[in-house]
């Protein structure tokens, strides 16, 4: 992968000066070593393809201000994003979505933006149109705000077809950190008054029924109140799908969908913000540079990290096989649907692959109503390969019922055997597993279930530790094992009969550009730190290599100008899992704690005398991280992978000597850049 580079790339980092070695000579040492042999002469990718997987540019919010209360409006999506009055966040996000009929999100194409920003107030004035297969719905909306700090969003629709939709309106966002556990007043949609709390622990079911408005504390004396008109809303525990908030949404899911929208059919709804009591003007008080420092919560064993087996690669090349070893992956999942005849290729492939790797077997056995002869035939032509553990899921099942573990324990031996959901951790949530006759509980998770874009990404990362806190509250002590963690859903549940082709022109809905990119590792870092900070005892992510791996295959993308790596291409997200999984078994994870969650992460591991610190800038924009002299020690080495590095498959090699300054390190990160520091 050639990258146009220069000597002032070194430039970004910033490393104190080094005991008996000038800055100068240390910097241009170390840029002979680590930036000079990615300085190819071909064009190589775009910068924005290299650190998001697209040309497209990122949209700039647009900030604004009402009186006390700021906020940012992101013309791509036309989301308006963090409300706060000063430094707390009243909502996270507001928008209008069209789901249609099997819960896909139709993308929004925003044209015709129009801002207008005063001394005190704003007016926002903008053009949406939803058009996607049999969908087409057109909506203006404008979204004012006054002296007084109240906030207006006006949503007006037309439909320009008649189609299926579940969904067709306002959603709002209500912050975690400010809400959890808090208390809510409601007014019901009939008029009546209501007290309740924010969930703590990820509610399974609806938190707040027939809502019209609902108000919560921001400050001291001062309450924000959220109206809503045009439909009756709802709220449900969003961090179920890994969305790091409470989602407010229209219509109640009691009534009958799919609904037909019939074509010239107008929508009206409105969501007003308003602030009641002492508010006076404030601004929030944001560092330039995050910092990062050693957290409270425990310390943990780190948990034992794998790769599932590629879906629709070919089988892993002796060079594939080679740098899956070399990064240490405990194990190689596998799903085995023994219903199907597939099964027994999939498992000889799974158990030449595993040995190749050097890892063993995480072995997801899918069963039917008839499992007792399908699990005898497995375990008849089973042979000697080595599983770390089983996974049972019934094919019918959203969350797998206890009948089906007896049936397995005779079956599936010389390893624990766990059950759980193959979904997403709200039918866990729903229908707890049998925790009495299973030896863990297992789930995966995806980001993508509502949201697209990188800031929504980064904002669902918290939430990741939320679903393995929740669930230890129902696993009766036992081990949580998160499989797998993959960037979008695998399958939509909601979808029946055969899955939808790939139009023309499109990646597979499984598939995301931004797998091979600096985001997609920075993002990485960010899960890993939240999972296993959280206790989870094992973590699958991704596939061996692939459209959905750690690496490109020997032959390249099959839609290079979709998803543009280049053939054998070693993806950014290899290093960080390669560099935690270093750690050996006996190794700890430290909590630490970021001022700014949203800018910056850092994941803390320790084993013996050696402190090992990995930390990821989550956002497009170069900043400085100040991090904690006492995490790595008063000599440390360095090595980031950035824009200008991300190429090299040797990087892992390649360190710079450095030390705290006054009590820290602070490193100048590229756009989603990750650095680790660690105990020299």
């Amino acid at each position: 992968m050639g990258l146009r580079c220069s000597e002032r790339a070194w430039d970004r980092v910033i490393l104190s000066p080094v005991p008996d070695l000038s800055f100068e000579v240390s910097r241009r040492a170390l840029f002979g070593l680590w930036v000079a042999p990615l300085c190819g002469t071909g064009p190589g990718p775009a910068r924005n393809v290299i650190l998001y997987g697209s040309e497209e540019p990122l949209p700039e919010a647009i900030r604004v201000h009402a009186g006390p209360v700021t906020a940012e409006f992101e013309p791509g999506i036309a989301m308006l994003r963090y409300l706060r009055y000063g430094d707390s966040e009243i909502l996270r996000a507001v928008y209008a979505a069209v789901r249609d009929k099997v819960w896909g999100t139709v993308p929004p194409r925003v044209t015709n933006v129009v801002t207008e920003q005063r001394a005190d107030s704003f007016r926002i004035t903008f053009d949406v149109e939803c058009k996607q297969d049999d969908i087409d719905f057109r909506w203006t909306g404008t979204i004012t705000g006054d002296p007084a700090g109240t906030v207006r969003f006006d949503f007006a629709g037309r439909a320009e077809s008649t189609f299926q939709k579940n969904r067709l309106g306002f959603a709002v966002l209500h912050p975690i950190k400010e809400c959890a556990g808090r208390v809510a007043r409601i007014e019901t949609a009939d008029g009546g008054w209501q007290e309740g709390r924010f969930p703590d622990a990820i509610s399974p079911h609806q938190p707040f029924l027939n809502l019209r408005a609902i108000s919560h504390g921001v400050a001291p004396g001062v309450w924000a109140e959220v109206r809503m008109e045009g439909d009756i809303f709802e709220m449900e525990d969003h961090r179920n799908w890994t969305d790091h908030n409470y989602k407010t949404y229209c219509t109640p899911l009691a009534r009958p969908y799919p609904v037909e929208v019939r074509q010239g059919q107008e929508i009206r709804q409105s969501v007003t913000v308003k602030l009641t009591g002492a508010a006076r003007p404030t601004r929030a008080s944001r560092s330039g540079e995050v910092t990062i420092g050693e957290g409270d919560g425990a310390i943990v064993s780190v948990p034992a990290v794998g790769v599932g087996m590629a879906a629709f690669a070919p089988r892993l090349t002796d060079a594939e096989a080679g740098r899956l070893r070399a990064a240490g992956l405990r194990h190689l999942r596998v799903d085995l649907p023994l219903y199907e005849a597939s099964w027994r290729e999939r498992w000889a492939r799974a158990a030449a692959e595993s040995a190749a790797m050097g890892a063993g077997i995480e072995a997801a056995v899918h069963v039917s109503g008839n499992a007792e002869q399908e699990l005898r035939e497995f375990a008849a032509a089973r042979g000697g390969a080595r599983v770390v553990r089983w996974l049972l899921f019934h094919k019918d099942e959203a969350s797998t019922r206890e009948r089906w573990i007896g049936v397995a324990r005779k079956h599936l031996t010389g390893a624990p055997l766990g059950a759980g959901t193959d979904q997403f951790f709200t039918e866990l949530n729903r229908e707890r597993p049998p925790v009495s006759a299973i030896d863990f509980t297992c789930y995966s998770i995806n980001p993508q279930v509502h949201a697209f874009d990188n800031r929504s990404l980064v904002e669902n990362l918290e939430a990741q530790a939320e679903t393995v806190r929740s669930c230890r509250k129902f696993a009766g002590g036992k081990p949580i094992a998160v499989t797998p963690v993959t960037f979008r859903m695998r399958f939509n549940p909601q979808a029946k009969g055969s899955p939808e082709k790939t139009a023309p022109g499109r990646l597979p809905a499984r598939v995301d550009p931004r797998q091979m990119s600096l985001f997609g590792a920075a993002w990485t870092v960010g899960s890993l730190k939240h999972l296993a900070e959280a206790g989870a005892a094992s973590i699958t992510y991704y596939e061996t290599h692939g459209w959905g791996g750690l690496m490109e295959t020997a032959q390249g993308s099959a839609e290079p100008g979709l998803f543009r790596s280049t053939p054998g291409m070693v993806f950014p997200l290899y290093h960080v899992l390669a560099d935690f999984c270093e750690a050996p078994p006996a190794a700890k994870v430290r909590p630490t704690t970021t001022s700014d969650p949203l800018r910056a992460c850092a994941l803390l591991i320790e084993w013996g005398r050696r402190r090992r610190l990995l930390a990821a800038n989550l956002t497009p924009t170069e900043q400085v991280i100040a991090i904690d002299g006492g995490l790595a020690g008063p000599r440390a080495r360095l090595r980031v992978i950035d824009e200008h590095s991300s190429g090299a498959e040797d990087i892992r090699r390649t360190f710079a000597p450095a030390g705290p300054q006054r009590g820290s390190y602070r490193i100048g990160l590229g756009a989603y850049a990750v650095a680790l520091l660690e105990s020299a």
